[in-house]
């Protein structure tokens, strides 16, 4: 259970103290929701708009109904559209899939690190190409 206080910065943030965060460990209430606070709910390097897009594409990799509810409205609140969504929803399963490939296939990591280093030395000369043709 929260604190009383931070119960009442709850229910000034949002209205409601949620039941989820009744549902936390005492060690862990006042903690978690300024997680919540701090990361999601106020300024940050990332715009509410961004939070948003990465809260629904890792709700949908990770399939809790829950967080996909939460995000989606979250998302509608930042105006998000359905075709943003889904682009969120078919990056993150894009990222689940090969994740699930090359784990599958026992990559080797050093090796995945060399050859990404090489994709970005490479995209990162085309950028610089492309910018002296302009």
């Amino acid at each position: 259970m929260v604190s009383n206080d931070t119960a009442d910065e709850i229910q000034e943030y949002l209205g409601v103290v949620p039941s989820w965060i009744e549902a936390l460990p005492d060690a862990a209430a006042d903690h978690s929701w300024n997680i919540v606070r701090d990361l999601q709910l106020e300024e940050t390097d990332l715009t509410r708009r961004e939070k948003a897009l990465v809260g629904v594409g890792a709700s949908a990799a990770i399939q809790c109904p829950y967080c996909i509810h939460f995000h989606r409205e979250e998302a509608k609140l930042e105006e998000v559209t359905e075709a943003e969504l889904a682009e969120a929803f078919a990056l993150a399963g894009d990222v689940r899939y090969f994740s699930t490939v090359l784990h599958g296939a026992e990559m080797d990591y050093e090796e995945f690190e060399t050859e990404t280093e090489s994709i970005v030395d490479h995209i990162n000369e085309q950028q610089a190409q492309a910018a002296d043709d302009d």
